[in-house]
């Protein structure tokens, strides 16, 4: 497997949801991984990186709300979301965050209703 992400859903505002994201070894070991969505009509975006150290940043838009972490035994990264909002639907994919960056998988769709 290069990268799959799963754990997608139709949640309800406020709600919450996990998401899990398998890598290929030559993807992950080592490299900084990142949570990118993309909402209809919009671009894809960045919104949470973890290091192999496991420093993490977020996106404004999701501080406080969305958890990064690895695991680097398994080659997975997770992205636990609280306090979902409407705005927050979107595919939502997995990948290295510094380039050369790999191949996108296809993604998990997160549906959040108001």
């Amino acid at each position: 497997v290069q990268l799959q992400a799963s754990g997608g859903g139709l949640v309800q505002a406020g709600g919450s949801l996990r998401l899990s994201c398998a890598a290929s070894g030559s993807i992950f070991s080592g490299n900084a991984m990142g949570w990118y969505r993309q909402a209809p009509g919009k671009q894809r975006e960045l919104v949470a990186v973890i290091f192999s150290s496991g420093t993490t940043n977020y996106a404004d838009s999701v501080k406080g709300r969305f958890t990064i972490s690895r695991d680097n035994a398994r080659n997975a990264v997770y992205l636990q979301m609280n306090s979902l909002k409407p705005e927050d639907t979107a595919v939502y994919y997995c990948n290295k965050v510094l380039q050369p960056i790999a191949s996108w998988g296809q993604g998990t769709l997160v549906t959040v209703s108001s």
